[in-house]
């Protein structure tokens, strides 16, 4: 898909399609009106007789306008003007680019991102529609034996911004959207991957692909043999029910001077989730492949910061492993001595992505980290304190926290910070090691957050539970969404200080 921005008049655009919008109730945008004008009224006698109402999401396709230069022109419903927020742009611009795809118009202008929308400047709405462009023509058909071929598919979106001033924001907005929307893709393709072919050694061939590709990236490995070398007995304690050997892959993006102190991602990389000994039920037990959600999220940002080649170090972590029931799997009851030498109990063997992650945060302190966030799908709590609309957000250091909501914020992609507080650590407590892995069902979000807490004690850490947001369950329409990349992309661009707003 090609995309780019100019700033001209509908009427000289000689295109397949021009995109404007209508407002309800039946009221022409400016450049709706400009193109009426020049039909001399024809949209205006359209709308009249009640062929739309602007109702948001409306679309009204017509061809050969008088004195029009495009054979088509899409009229959009944008709902109400003074209502027109990022949630609805949003879902406005995926419906017009389902229809644009479904008409035959190889090409098209859109008018869309000169529309208002409240508290979001020009560079928003052109990433915005970027990436969900993107979003919207991704289709997974990597593993079916018959494609379905589109005759005639949308190649060419071109952007029209109001000023020739505003050019070089929307420009980069979409060099920024296409590198994101390929991080969203990376994490989207592994993650909808089925864990037959997704394991841990998958992941690190993942990597090494990205390694290939960009001179910025190298990658390292760490199998079984170093992990208990290194007493990582937690993380291996994990995946001893598996025939998959346990792999731990990192990857360096070396953009900044060698002294800058690097920012270190950590995702769980549980390839498949049976529970263990402690079974999982059979219902939906098939989107435990999408437990590795953490380690795609961390794969996707890391192809999205080389794509731009930011001036920044960033090391990504993906914490491979999987979880099965078998004659060596660690049972409830054992109790595990981790890297950090602190001792755990084991209450349940599908409390285990803290396990992996523990010793993994424990490994990230060699490389004297300016701030360590890890990315999870840890907690059913998390889906039931925010549903499938924002990560759980969770960090023991404020201003990282607070630069982790400001991209939260400008990305689109929605987190919410929950407490950390002292009083939740005491339900971690055992009689018997120092510390369970379980904290009970009360606030089980906060509790497996203050478990991983206690091994990050050398660094500024923040704690991200996408549970919730990582994929879309049940149906023909389940697959994993690509979050949090656009929310951790954003925040490494505003980390190495590359301009993004007008």
């Amino acid at each position: 898909m090609e995309f780019s921005v100019k700033s001209g008049s509908p009427e000289k655009q000689r295109s397949a399609c021009i995109v404007v919008g209508v407002f309800e109730p039946r009221r022409l945008t400016p450049v709706a009106e400009q193109l009426d004008e020049i039909s001399g009224g024809y949209i205006s006698n359209l709308i009249r007789r009640g062929d739309l109402e602007g109702k948001a999401g409306q679309m009204l396709l017509l061809h050969h306008l008088p004195n029009i230069l495009s054979e088509r022109v899409l009229l959009v419903g944008c709902g109400k003007e003074r209502e027109l927020d990022e949630r609805q742009y949003k879902q406005i611009v995926a419906k017009t680019i389902s229809n644009l795809n479904e008409t035959g118009s190889m090409e098209a202008v859109c008018f869309l991102t000169e529309l208002h929308v409240k508290g979001r400047d020009t560079y928003w709405k052109v990433r915005q529609a970027v990436e969900t462009t993107q979003d919207s023509l991704y289709n997974f058909d990597q593993l079916k034996s018959k494609k379905s071929d589109q005759r005639r598919p949308l190649r060419k979106l071109v952007f029209n911004v109001p000023t020739r001033r505003e050019l070089p924001y929307g420009e980069r907005a979409i060099e920024h959207g296409l590198a994101v929307a390929a991080g969203v893709k990376a994490c989207k393709d592994v993650a909808n991957m089925p864990p037959n072919i997704c394991n841990p050694a998958y992941l690190l061939q993942l990597a090494n692909e990205l390694a290939e590709q960009y001179q910025s990236i190298s990658v390292e490995s760490i199998g079984e043999t170093q992990m208990a070398e290194l007493g990582m007995n937690s993380y291996l304690a994990v995946g001893r029910g598996s025939d998959n050997e346990s792999i731990m892959s990192i990857i360096h993006h070396k953009g900044g001077s060698a002294s800058q102190a690097p920012i270190v991602l950590v995702g769980k990389g549980l390839t498949f989730d049976s529970g263990g000994i402690s079974l999982k039920p059979g219902e939906a037990m098939d989107e435990m492949k999408y437990d590795m959600g953490g380690a795609a999220g961390v794969l996707g940002t890391m192809h999205a910061i080389a794509a731009l080649n930011l001036p920044i170090n960033v090391i990504g972590v993906l914490a491979g492993c999987e979880n099965m029931p078998d004659a060596k799997a660690y049972r409830p009851g054992d109790i595990l001595t981790t890297m950090s030498g602190q001792t755990v109990e084991v209450l349940n063997t599908d409390a285990e992505g803290r396990l992996v992650l523990c010793d993994a945060l424990t490994y990230v302190e060699r490389f004297n980290p300016d701030a360590v966030i890890d990315v999870a799908t840890l907690t059913g709590a998390c889906i039931i304190a925010l549903g499938k609309h924002a990560s759980g957000l969770m960090s023991t250091h404020n201003p990282l926290a607070h630069e982790i909501m400001n991209a939260s914020e400008q990305s689109s992609d929605k987190a919410w910070r929950l407490p950390l507080w002292d009083e939740y650590q005491d339900q971690l407590e055992s009689p018997f090691a120092d510390f369970t892995n379980l904290g009970g069902r009360p606030a089980g979000t906060i509790t497996a957050a203050c478990f991983l807490s206690r091994f990050t004690k050398k660094y500024n850490w923040a704690h991200l539970d996408i549970a919730g947001t990582a994929w879309v369950s049940g149906g023909k329409n389940k697959g994993a969404t690509g979050r949090p990349v656009p929310m951790l992309t954003q925040f490494l661009i505003n980390r190495s200080g590359v301009p993004t707003e007008d």
